[in-house]
């Protein structure tokens, strides 16, 4: 059964970095991808390999816009790792960036009822962990409100309000069959969240500062 909590956070996702190679050449990729406005970067040598444990989900408001964002991945670079199609859920697809950032872009409708725009309703960071339930309560402890959790598969943090950003943790394993890709990965995760609260990390190795 799903739960809700109506109260605002006291900590919220403030902002995610992603860690990459060269600067210069992710800044183009996420420009011409549309999602530059929503993400910091930094130069980072640290190895991974595999699944890096995390997916960025945007949901937009239909399926012409979803392969708009898809197609401008693409042509800037983008490998897709599942092609746009229909679902009991909506439509979606996903793709990999240049430096190894999975993206997902969904949308719960199954039909379009305008043009295709450049909007993003939210942009989730949604990270694998090996226990949802254990992760969860971590976070409660650091200080975030719970939005929804369905037991021990899902759990969606509050955010603050003020953008699209949103944080919530999937199984390892279920994130990483639903991108399509094997779970098994090592190194770092090349991503550091920022919060309103203090630094810490998670028990799956992901940062906050």
């Amino acid at each position: 059964m799903a739960t809700t909590a109506s109260t605002a956070s006291h900590t919220s996702l403030a902002s995610v970095t992603l860690e990459v190679a060269d600067v210069e050449a992710a800044q183009r990729f996420y420009t011409a991808f549309g999602v530059a406005d929503h993400l910091r970067l930094k130069a980072s040598a640290a190895t991974a390999s595999g699944f890096r444990g995390f997916t960025l989900a945007l949901t937009v408001s239909g399926p012409a816009t979803v392969d708009g964002f898809l197609a401008a991945a693409v042509d800037a670079g983008a490998t897709v790792l599942k092609p746009a199609a229909k679902s009991l859920w909506g439509y979606g697809g996903v793709v990999q960036a240049p430096d190894g950032t999975i993206w997902k872009i969904a949308t719960s409708a199954k039909k379009d009822t305008g043009p295709a725009t450049s909007r993003i309703d939210e942009m989730v960071l949604l990270l694998g962990v090996e226990d949802v339930k254990a992760t969860k309560r971590f976070y409660v402890g650091q200080g975030l409100t719970v939005a929804k959790s369905f037991g021990g598969k899902y759990a969606e943090f509050a955010s603050d309000g003020s953008g699209v950003l949103k944080l919530a943790l999937y199984k390892r394993s279920g994130l990483a069959k639903d991108l399509g890709v094997p779970a098994d990965g090592d190194g770092s995760h090349r991503v550091v969240l920022a919060g309103t609260g203090a630094p810490f990390t998670d028990p799956d190795g992901f940062t906050w500062e």
